[in-house]
């Protein structure tokens, strides 16, 4: 709990004010994470159900792990509650994390995390939009899961389906989350039940004047002529979708989430550079784990696939490195966040 007199928390879902921007220390420069929103496998095109807990692709993370390792980078492994419970992924997780080659941290699915006191609907998928009692009893649950799995309290947190709400940030304070990293800028979930996070910074900020509670928002850019205008432009082509690839194509106006699932190698490096000229000191990559291994997601059908996520991370380190971008952790942002 905040401490009597200490200044309340902001609500995750109303974009900061721009005193709230997080600095980082001199010598941090500029950094990326990789985040893999590690989950059970399902169906994306079905409606959810608390019996789809398929996770065939756990055996396919260890090789993620060690090519990140090989690669110098600590892959930060937002976990929910199947793969939480799952023998095999702490046997495969537990020993990178116990050597500081791998980080843990919490990924919220509430139609599969228990307890299970709500009836699974769109609506009750973004885990803010519950009672603010379950929302906690879910995220403490989870919490006590992966510390007896992984051997670490998790201090950074995603909602699954990036469904924050009006008390997630004083419900992640109270448990000892020191990180959020569930607010998707230029992306709109409205329509389903969800946040709006169009308007909200892609610079990491404070969730409270105490600085408490910072947020890591993932990363994307507008690139092209009209980038400028993207806020104002990208949001009236919902109705038309065949729009926004026209306008790609000719260089106008591209929202780049930084991601393999969807997104080309050189969409990802136009991503980056838009990043880089908006001086973000600190890039959120993020995938989903069943994209790991063939058959799970639209995004990996088949080997080809997932050959092609394998060479996608190998050609954006790369350009990360020309660019002077390195690597860090979590734990290399708490200790080079800069607290007044």
């Amino acid at each position: 709990m905040p401490e009597p007199g200490s200044t309340p928390l902001r609500s995750l879902i109303a974009p900061p004010p721009s005193s709230a921007r997080a600095r980082f220390a001199d010598g941090f420069g500029t950094r990326f994470i990789v985040s893999i929103d590690a989950e059970e496998e399902f169906d994306w095109t079905a409606p959810l159900a608390r019996e789809n807990q398929g996770l065939a692709h756990l055996t396919s993370i260890a090789r993620f792990q060690q090519f990140c390792e090989g690669e110098g980078v600590v892959p930060l492994w937002l976990v929910d509650w199947p793969v939480a419970k799952a023998t095999l992924a702490a046997e495969i997780l537990r020993p990178a994390v116990t050597a500081g080659r791998a980080e843990v941290g919490l990924q919220l699915h509430p139609w599969v995390n228990p307890p299970f006191d709500e009836e699974v609907t769109p609506h009750n998928s973004f885990v803010g939009n519950l009672p603010p009692e379950l929302e906690a009893a879910k995220l403490a649950a989870l919490s006590a899961q992966i510390e007896t799995a992984f051997g670490t309290h998790p201090v950074i947190y995603r909602a699954g389906r990036y469904g924050l709400g009006p008390n997630t940030a004083r419900i992640l304070h109270e448990q000892g989350v020191a990180i959020d990293t569930s607010v998707r800028p230029l992306f709109d979930y409205a329509s389903g039940g969800g946040p709006d996070y169009r308007g909200f910074p892609l610079h990491p900020y404070w969730l409270d004047d105490a600085q408490t509670l910072l947020e890591l928002p993932l990363t994307t850019s507008y690139w092209g002529m009209l980038r400028r205008q993207g806020d104002a432009i990208f949001p009236r082509l919902w109705r038309m979708p065949m729009m926004r690839g026209v306008l790609a194509r000719l260089g106008l106006l591209e929202r780049i989430p930084l991601t393999p699932e969807g997104i080309s190698v050189d969409e990802a490096i136009r991503g980056i550079d838009m990043a880089l000229d908006d001086g973000l000191p600190l890039l959120m990559f993020s995938f989903h784990s069943p994209s790991l291994h063939p058959g799970h997601t639209p995004y990996v059908r088949d080997e080809r696939d997932l050959d092609a996520l394998y060479d996608w991370f190998r050609r954006v380190f790369a350009y990360l490195e020309r660019r002077g971008v390195q690597p860090t952790t979590v734990s290399g942002v708490m200790n080079n966040v800069v607290r007044a």
